[in-house]
């Protein structure tokens, strides 16, 4: 089982979901994620004793879910406890239930997996080789992207050693140097590909995926120069990088008459279709 065959036995009709466009989460039905894996009569009941036990354990899981309207079998909107992915996993395991016993074994083992990788961090490189591959991109495709991972991490890297904050501020400069080079916002070049809370990286041509790489380096390699003492001076040098491999970008438009931003991503393709992605 995959996070994504788990997310996957989720989205069946009988579990209602909403999608967070802003948070960019998906948030699930407790009360029917309860249904599916119990197969109780009275789901709502099951999991309001769950919720009180998980309460008075002091679980921050449940103290943190929230409500959301949600279309309930009468016809009407109705505030309905939900919880995000992470939420999900978590509450999973506090359910006794053989259909449970699956994600609870899957959990386990990703967790397994992760300590493993941080002892010795090739098991990682070669798991998501792993991943890829089976997803059916091509060995050239999945060197790019290889690649593109130890660039992002020497530009964040020389964020955190200016004093840039993870989360926030990284997604801030991050979307300076994507506008700059792609004339998309992050989340602009997301729906342009029809996606969601997938990795755009993921879904990038082999083109797209190089003056990506060009904006992120050359970002790092320019702030290590200038030396900025300030978030703002950091985010004039993310425009400057990605303007970079903006005008790169437009200049190769020019010569081939082809626009290198394209709408194709992983999902739509067939296995031939993603060895050939970028050509």
């Amino acid at each position: 089982m995959t996070k994504e065959t788990a997310i996957k036995l989720f989205n069946a009709q009988k579990i209602r979901t909403h999608w967070d466009d802003k948070n960019e989460k998906w948030y699930f039905s407790i009360v029917d994620i309860i249904g599916v894996l119990t197969e109780s009569v009275d789901s709502h009941a099951y999991w309001r004793k769950l919720k009180q036990r998980l309460k008075e354990e002091g679980n921050e899981t449940v103290t943190n879910c929230h409500a959301l309207k949600m279309l309930a079998a009468d016809g009407k909107n109705r505030l309905t406890d939900v919880a995000d992915t992470e939420q999900l996993f978590r509450l999973i395991q506090s359910v006794p239930s053989p259909k449970a016993e699956p994600f609870k074994i899957w959990l386990a083992r990703v967790g397994s997996e992760r300590i493993d990788e941080i002892e010795d961090p090739e098991k990682g490189i070669d798991r998501l080789m792993e991943t890829y591959l089976s997803k059916g991109y091509s060995k050239e495709w999945i060197n790019q992207r290889l690649k593109s991972i130890e660039v992002r991490k020497e530009l964040t890297d020389e964020w955190e050693n200016r004093g840039i904050q993870k989360g926030q501020e990284f997604a801030i400069l991050t979307d300076e140097i994507t506008k700059a080079w792609s004339g998309f916002s992050t989340k602009e070049y997301k729906v342009f590909k029809d996606l969601k809370k997938e990795n755009l990286r993921d879904h990038m041509t082999n083109l797209e995926l190089v003056l990506n790489m060009l904006a992120e380096a050359t970002t790092s390699e320019i702030s290590k120069e200038k030396n900025p003492k300030t978030f703002e001076d950091s985010r004039v040098i993310a425009k400057q990088g990605g303007t970079i491999a903006g005008n790169t970008r437009r200049e190769i438009e020019e010569k081939t008459g082809k626009k290198v931003i394209s709408k194709q991503n992983a999902k739509q393709l067939t296995n031939k279709q993603i060895n050939k992605l970028g050509n």
